[in-house]
């Protein structure tokens, strides 16, 4: 049995690193995918994981799977496809950290999962099962990950969903809405960002959108939600808790601080479980969440830039400290 097991996407974050002395712009070849970025640092925190996915069997689908290898994930059930190349993404950062993507994906092996390559034994007996959308924009992995997550649910996993929208992979918004609300009929965790919620709620308000939603897919046990330098927002029963995000400058670029909030998330429910969770609770959860999440933002790349929960909470006192001053 596994901690956790996601499935979804595996690819290579270019991110912009200078340029050359001939004046070229210069990338760097990060190993990246949001659910396997969940995963990393998870790892981190002293979990055991499992990927499932597909990525080409090139120089970048050798190199992805080393990489998570190398981070301690179980990567048995990575396919190697020989037809189809590994999905690329060049990432342009600006100055506050945020990004655009450019998605080398038509298509790309990450899309071709089939039914039949799932580890559905695995799947069954895993304590939580992570899954996003990245999966669900095409229809072979799509019938894919659907299969997964109801083969999850029946042997009683947590399924933690996480929308990660990305607009320029569907071939229309409407399809991308109907896809994430699959996943919030189907989870019990959800992470989801501030621009997904207005997304699919229209509302601007975080309290009337989380409404909205926990309205229409009570299933949801735990519902967080990410805005970025703001902070985060938990919504539990009758609970609402916010925790300010960690600001202490040096912020490089954003990719990856979504997945390891989504990561220490889980961490604590594989902790604490879903029931009878204080207003103390969530704010310990949304505190060492935010933390883990800034100092990825402080360095490149996302898979291997996670910190381990030692450093997390040595800046957690550095705060306090700080605040106490």
């Amino acid at each position: 049995m596994f901690d956790v097991i996601a499935l979804g996407e595996l690819l290579v974050d270019f991110t912009g690193s200078g340029a050359s002395p001939q004046g070229n712009p210069v990338y760097e070849a990060n190993p990246g995918g949001a659910p396997c970025n969940v995963l990393a640092m998870l790892k981190k925190l002293g979990r055991s994981c499992a990927f499932v996915g597909k990525v080409g069997n090139d120089l970048f689908g050798r190199m992805l799977r080393d990489a998570a290898e190398a981070a301690g994930i179980c990567m048995d059930h990575l396919v190697f496809d020989r037809e189809t190349r590994t999905t690329l993404a060049f990432v342009k950062t600006f100055g506050n950290g945020d990004r655009d993507f450019s998605f080398y994906r038509n298509p790309g092996a990450d899309m071709m999962l089939r039914e039949d390559e799932l580890p559905l034994d695995e799947i069954a007996q895993s304590r939580v099962f992570h899954f996003g959308t990245l999966s669900m924009t095409h229809e072979g992995a799509r019938r894919a990950t659907v299969k997964a997550v109801e083969r999850a649910r029946a042997g009683g996993a947590v399924i933690s969903f996480d929308p990660n929208l990305r607009p320029p992979l569907w071939d229309s918004l409407d399809e991308a809405r109907q896809q994430i609300e699959y996943g919030l009929s189907r989870c019990h965790v959800l992470k989801i960002a501030d621009n997904e919620l207005e997304f699919m709620t229209g509302e601007r308000d975080f309290d009337k959108g989380a409404a909205s939603l926990r309205g229409k897919f009570p299933n949801i046990r735990l519902f967080n939600v990410t805005a970025g330098a703001q902070g985060s927002y938990s919504y539990y029963e009758d609970k609402q808790v916010f925790v300010p995000a960690c600001r202490r400058g040096g912020v490089i670029e954003t990719t990856g601080a979504g997945d390891t909030f989504c990561a220490c998330v889980l961490d604590f429910v594989l902790a604490h479980g879903l029931d009878g969770l204080t207003r103390g609770d969530l704010s310990s959860m949304l505190r060492f969440a935010n933390t883990a999440a800034y100092l990825v933002t402080t360095r490149k790349g996302a898979l291997r830039s996670m910190p381990d929960a030692g450093e997390v909470r040595r800046l957690m006192a550095c705060t306090v400290e700080e605040a106490e001053e």
